[in-house]
């Protein structure tokens, strides 16, 4: 056995360790968050340079942005060339994928509306209900790669829902907020009509599309051998990154809980972030049966649903609510929930996992030319 090879078994063990004890990494970095927010909130103001976009416009990069980039980068890297134009051919599941990404936390969101505008203090009522509107309207979380691969999911399917979710973010973000300002009042209200009319998607299709981009360009130039060899390292890295986004973006949101702590409406925030997210996973789980999807296809599916952008979320809430802290206060307890959500759907689709030899089974909308996982490619 070469150094290379013994190199690179070395990585995949590292990762498949890293992978299986993920869902109790997780909440050690929201820990992190509470204990030493300080490091948190000085790194979070570092600025990394600027982005400038078609049109004249520029972005900001942020240490976030870049830890973003680079778990986006990674995911994409998995992905080849041949294996996105498969599901370019057969884009059944990658449309339906897509609209359940706009239109299942949109309907749950109405459904919330109700009970929460019945609650005696309107003003909590309509700011917790804007949080979960910020959630609702933000495209699939770069974070589902991670979770999606280590699930076994289609690694190619899962960074397309990324994609077409965030490249179609410039309509759906002012849909799902207009729907969203419908329903709450006050300074809520009009607050949410206004963000609906800025393009604040094309920021953020540049932060994610840019990066998957480069991955699968990249994929594709390089020598085969090379990629397999490096990538459990890589992938390692990744999963750094996105332990120091949790931390990263949960530091601004435990500031103002820890300094003026309220029991109950943290409670109340906790309930309907739970059940937006569950129902999420839930509805994604039964679209894929629906569809009768193959195994990896619904895993991707599950996990794109579930998963939305709460780093994003998070960011629209501090810029366009500064003076209504507990907006933020069902987005944190969002963040902390899917992944915990998701370590539950891991754990629950691992007794579900076909043998090998019988994940050929596939749906009738993909047909024999569905992209297998990501195991199965390399």
């Amino acid at each position: 056995m070469t150094t290379a090879s013994c190199h690179h078994g070395r990585g995949q063990r590292l990762l498949v360790l890293a992978q299986r004890h993920l869902t109790w990494v997780m909440p050690v970095a929201y820990g992190a968050a509470a204990l030493l927010p300080q490091a948190g909130r000085w790194a979070r103001r570092m600025p990394c340079g600027a982005l400038w976009l078609p049109g004249g416009g520029q972005a900001v990069l942020t240490l976030q942005t870049l830890l973003l980039a680079y778990v986006l980068f990674i995911a994409a890297l998995q992905v080849r060339v041949r294996d996105l134009t498969v599901l370019l051919r057969r884009p059944a599941l990658l449309m339906a994928g897509t609209a359940a990404n706009t239109a299942v936390p949109l309907l749950i969101l109405l459904l919330l509306a109700g009970t929460f505008l019945l609650l005696p203090d309107a003003d909590g009522g309509s700011g917790l209900l804007t949080g979960l509107a910020l959630i609702a309207a933000m495209p699939v979380a770069g974070g589902a790669t991670v979770w999606g691969s280590r699930a076994g999911g289609n690694q190619t399917l899962v960074v397309g829902l990324v994609m077409s979710s965030t490249l179609l973010s410039p309509l759906t973000i002012p849909l799902t907020l207009a729907g969203a300002a419908a329903v709450t009042s006050g300074t809520y209200s009009l607050a949410l009509a206004r963000m609906a009319h800025l393009a604040g998607g094309a920021h953020a299709a540049a932060g994610v599309v840019a990066p998957c981009l480069m991955g699968v360009a990249i994929r594709a130039a390089l020598p085969e051998r090379l990629i397999a060899r490096a990538l459990p390292w890589l992938k390692l890295l990744a999963l750094a990154a996105a332990l120091a986004l949790t931390y990263l973006n949960a530091c601004g949101a435990f500031a103002d809980l820890i300094a003026r702590p309220r029991p109950a409406l943290l409670a109340l925030a906790t309930m309907a972030a739970a059940a937006m997210c569950a129902a999420s996973f839930v509805l994604g789980w039964c679209l894929a049966r629906m569809l009768r999807a193959a195994h990896a296809d619904a895993i991707a599916l599950t996990f794109t649903s579930g998963m939305n952008n709460s780093s994003a979320s998070a960011v629209l809430a501090t810029t366009g609510f500064p003076g209504h802290p507990h907006v933020l206060l069902p987005i944190l307890a969002y963040s902390v929930l899917q992944k915990l959500l998701a370590g539950l759907a891991d754990h629950a689709l691992a007794g579900r996992r076909p043998a090998d030899g019988e994940g050929a089974a596939v749906g009738p909308y993909l047909g024999r030319g569905t992209v297998p996982p990501l195991d199965r490619l390399q």
